[in-house]
């Protein structure tokens, strides 16, 4: 569910933006918004994050708290506690950083941001859940450093790290607990 939202609000994004996935031009166009904050791109931009996270955040709660229910677990236990503890210093310190991004007029750099401080918290975190989302987290760690390298493809790889590879990974979850 949250690489369809990813993917869902990414390709708002392109058709916004209107690129392609191939398309070069992506940092031309968040360049020439120089800051300007009133700019409706801009807006859409933040908003369509915005309501990526929110909606990837209540599903995935809603998700586990029932797969707890399931399993006669509870949801809310010190090993909870410490996963949610260890993915949010460093996804608290990359949205930091987006912020401090946005405030200096650097938006193309929003993409290689999330997917590294994400590949971050996942690797942080991942003591604390199934062996597979260390390899997930380093895998978008690595996603977001050729995101910085080859910034115009930087949508691209944010479709893949947050889309793709999450479909993947929940269906690889999904039947491996079944």
């Amino acid at each position: 569910a949250i690489g369809i939202f990813a993917l869902l609000g990414l390709s708002a994004l392109y058709i916004k933006l209107d690129l392609s996935p191939l398309n070069t031009g992506f940092q031309e166009k968040m360049v020439a918004l120089d800051g300007n904050y009133k700019d409706d791109i801009f807006q859409f931009v933040l908003l369509n994050a915005l309501a990526i996270l929110i909606a990837s955040l209540i599903v995935g709660t809603w998700m586990s708290v029932n797969r707890s229910k399931k399993l006669n677990l509870p949801s809310w236990d010190p090993a909870a506690r410490r996963l949610v503890i260890n993915l949010m210093i460093p996804l608290v310190a990359g949205g930091l950083l987006c912020l401090i991004f946005i405030q200096k007029g650097e938006l193309a750099f929003l993409a290689p941001i999330t997917l590294l401080f994400y590949g971050l918290a996942l690797v942080n975190a991942s003591k604390y859940t199934v062996d597979e989302i260390r390899n997930l987290g380093i895998i978008e760690i690595t996603l977001g450093l050729i995101a910085f390298w080859k910034i115009d493809f930087a949508l691209l790889l944010w479709g893949i790290g947050f889309g793709i590879l999450h479909i993947i990974y929940g269906i690889f979850i999904h039947t491996k607990q079944k």
